[in-house]
């Protein structure tokens, strides 16, 4: 199944909730986990928060799993690091590599690192798969944020999920060629889709442009703006 996060935003139980309520929540609970030095805090957001998402919303939990992959991949990465090359104090682990130990410090770094980015994921999946991007925008403008701010949100919304686009289509590609059929393989298909994928990001942002100046862009997006209801 093709993660489409758009899709998902338009389609749950949730999608018509005030998005200004939405908002308020993710960065009222956003701005607590990452002020509060509480491990319990962090665990009963991630399950409630996971909860909304998954029983009220009543999105995919395969959808959900999707969206936590790739942070969760650059959070084990990070904390990782962090882990090992980062702190002082007593040591708890030396692995006899370069002097490469697990400290107190360390340790507790990486983990709080872990559970407090573990709590604001769900308040982040919250409003990006129950609420659809243009209202978020519409609510970011309507609040007086630069609307510079807004547009560079907008584009790099749009661009990120065309280059997702293009990566899905050419791992098919190399799929059908074999290009992962060994480990070895891998390794280099990877390489050519790192490679191919900074060239297509190049020609893709010089498309983008010659598509906005042919729809008379000068220099402002507009912005959707719902219509009011009427008594």
């Amino acid at each position: 199944m093709k993660f489409d996060m758009d899709y998902i935003a338009h389609h749950n139980v949730l999608t018509e909730t005030n998005p200004y309520f939405k908002l308020f929540l993710t960065i009222i609970l956003l701005i607590v986990t990452l002020a509060l030095d509480n491990l319990f805090f962090d665990v009963v957001v991630f399950i409630i928060m996971s909860i909304v998402i998954l029983l009220i919303a009543k999105i995919n939990y395969k959808s959900y799993l999707k969206f936590l992959t790739i942070p969760m991949a650059f959070l084990v990465i990070t904390c990782i690091f962090l882990l090992f090359f980062y702190g002082k104090g007593d040591v708890i682990y030396d692995t006899g590599i370069w002097g490469i130990a697990v400290t107190n410090e360390s340790w507790h770094y990486a983990l709080y690192t872990f559970m407090r980015v573990i709590g604001c994921l769900p308040c982040l999946g919250f409003l990006a798969l129950t609420t659809p991007i243009a209202k978020i925008l519409n609510c970011l403008r309507t609040l007086k944020v630069p609307k510079l701010l807004v547009e560079i949100a907008l584009l790099m919304y749009n661009t990120i999920f065309i280059f997702l686009n293009e990566i899905d289509t050419m791992q098919k590609a190399q799929d059908t060629r074999l290009g992962y059929h060994s480990y070895w393989s891998s390794f280099k298909s990877l390489g050519a889709l790192a490679s191919t994928i900074f060239l297509r990001s190049l020609d893709k942002s010089e498309t983008l442009q010659f598509a906005l100046d042919s729809r008379g862009y000068s220099g402002e997006l507009p912005v959707y703006e719902p219509r009011k209801k009427e008594n």
